[in-house]
């Protein structure tokens, strides 16, 4: 049987390892690029965060869109399942902070190399810098045109990426080619991307805020995060505010504030409890200078202008008003949100080929037969730490163990 696989990233490389395993079967990858796994080099800032180990359910509770369709997926090929195959080939990982794993060497290219060892042994043609320009189906088989010549498979597998990072080969052509062959493609929206605020004029820019409260409103509803955050020249950005964002994209922006605890730590009457001591031992201080003993430098002015204060009032003038008022400010330091990033700046795609056209089990079409779907081309999306490549790997996997045996 005649395979073929276009896109070279980890849910291809993953669906190749498998339906290889039959050696009835001839399988070629097709890639744009001129390297397999391109999008692998920029995951995990350069060392591919491969996947998170956690259970089962744990993973699914940090896919943000259609969780339930990756039920039987992720029970086939598990976070477990990640670890154990690329450590049985030779690649040695570890385990870092909140579970997220990445190899030892901290090169992606290793995972790389992992699937290029197995897909070569196996005699898995890899053809690159191979863009594919048209499919067609032609009686059972498909015609496929790339820039350079005609493929034709009785199976096909697109595994393209999403429409994040298109230097990476990412373009969104996989939606294109699911439109031609008769499936739906739902909106396509960044996700994991800083977010851009309303009134606000950049001077915080590089300002690195950590161990604060980020939380969203959004009708009556509120969503937070605990980490670290900081500020861009646009708006905000870091691990909290990228894993918000894939919340975001699924609101209207006009309903949604931003707020910032910039002490988690301390209650509100706590804090006038340090406020109240405080303008006591500070009393011959002014009110700009009195805030660094709460606030990074950096910051002073901005939240002196946003609270409408006297900069020069002495603290031990400060009225009680304007010490509720200060108080309200650092635990809700709020901002409304202008809009998301870019998709170009995101690194995962909220959005793609609508999944109830998709058979869960094995990543077939339910309108095309021998036609399959696997990746982030998919409407799946989740949170970082791992759990996106875990998608691309789980999909890629029952798809590939699936056409083995065809």
């Amino acid at each position: 049987m005649n395979i073929i696989i276009i896109g070279a990233g980890p849910a291809g490389l993953m669906c190749a390892t498998q339906c290889c395993k039959n050696k009835n079967n001839k399988v070629i990858v097709l890639d744009s690029n001129d390297k397999v796994g391109k999008k692998l080099y920029i995951t995990g800032k350069g060392r591919c965060n491969v996947c998170n180990k956690t259970t089962k359910e744990d993973f699914l509770s940090n896919v943000v869109s259609n969780s339930k369709f990756l039920y039987t997926a992720i029970n086939q090929f598990s976070p477990e399942d990640t670890i154990s195959f690329f450590e049985s080939n030779g690649t040695k990982l570890k385990i870092e902070r909140g579970n997220r794993v990445f190899p030892v060497s901290d090169k992606a290219s290793d995972i790389s190399k992992t699937f290029l060892k197995i897909l070569n042994k196996e005699n898995v043609e890899i053809k690159l810098n191979q863009t594919v320009k048209k499919i067609d189906k032609v009686n059972e088989s498909f015609c496929i045109k790339t820039n350079k010549q005609i493929f034709y498979s009785d199976v096909l597998v697109i595994a393209t990426g999403g429409k994040s990072y298109s230097v990476t080969g990412s373009k969104g052509d996989g939606y294109n080619f699911a439109k031609d062959l008769g499936h739906t493609v739902t909106q396509i929206k960044p996700a994991l991307v800083p977010i851009n605020l309303k009134d606000y004029d950049g001077s915080l820019a590089g300002l690195s805020l950590k161990n604060v409260n980020v939380f969203l409103k959004v009708n009556n509803k509120e969503y937070s995060q605990f980490g670290e955050m900081l500020f861009t020249h646009k708006g905000v950005s870091g691990p909290i505010i990228l894993t918000l964002s894939s919340l975001v994209n699924k609101f209207n922006l006009n309903d949604i504030d931003l707020n910032i605890d910039l002490k988690p730590a301390l209650s509100e009457e706590k804090l006038d409890e340090r406020l109240l001591r405080d303008f006591k031992d500070f009393k011959n201080k002014n009110l700009k200078n009195y805030l660094k003993e709460l606030l990074p430098s950096s910051l002073i002015d901005f939240f002196i202008k946003k609270g409408n204060f006297d900069a020069n009032v002495s603290v031990c003038n400060i009225t009680k008003e304007v010490r509720k008022k200060i108080i309200n400010l650092l635990k809700s330091f709020t901002f409304k949100i202008k809009s998301l990033e870019d998709i170009e700046y995101a690194i995962v795609t909220s959005g793609g080929i609508n999944v109830k056209e998709i058979n869960p089990k094995n990543m077939e079409s339910k309108i095309v037969p021998n036609l399959f779907f696997i990746g982030e081309v998919l409407d799946l999306d989740a949170f970082t730490g791992g759990f996106n490549i875990q998608i691309a790997l789980s999909t890629g996997y029952c798809s590939g163990a699936y056409i083995k045996n065809l």
